[in-house]
């Protein structure tokens, strides 16, 4: 069956850089999209980036120029670095699979979901 892990999270300075990894398996990991979501407390899950099958990608405008998202489909991975890190990037961190269009940035747009990893950006 389809599984997304993501790991790398963690309590880090704000200025510092993260580097998260989503691993998948269960399914030809080069067909889909893979996108990352995060949500902070009471608030909705949002779309952070998005890379296509082809290497394509797009990001939300709080992180654009901060945040990398790639993938290595030898490795069936996605990865997500931001620098820069705010405090305001406190949240859990979501990778999902696309579903429908080359560069998905809705939830309803991704059929899979890991299990979160949690990002805290003390000031």
């Amino acid at each position: 069956q389809v599984q997304l892990v993501e790991s790398g999270g963690g309590l880090v300075q704000a200025g510092a850089s993260l580097r998260l990894s989503c691993a998948a398996s269960g399914y030809t990991f080069s067909n889909y999209a893979m996108g990352w979501f995060r949500q902070a407390p009471g608030k909705e899950r949002e779309f952070v980036a998005v890379v296509s099958r082809s290497g394509a990608t797009r990001y939300e405008d709080s992180v654009k120029g901060r945040a990398t998202i790639f993938r290595d489909d030898v490795k069936r991975a996605a990865y997500l670095r931001i620098d820069s890190l705010k405090p305001e990037d406190t949240a859990v961190y979501y990778c999902a699979r696309g579903q429908i269009s080359r560069l998905p940035t809705e939830p309803y747009e991704y059929d899979y979901w890991g299990q979160g990893t949690q990002v805290t950006v003390s000031s």
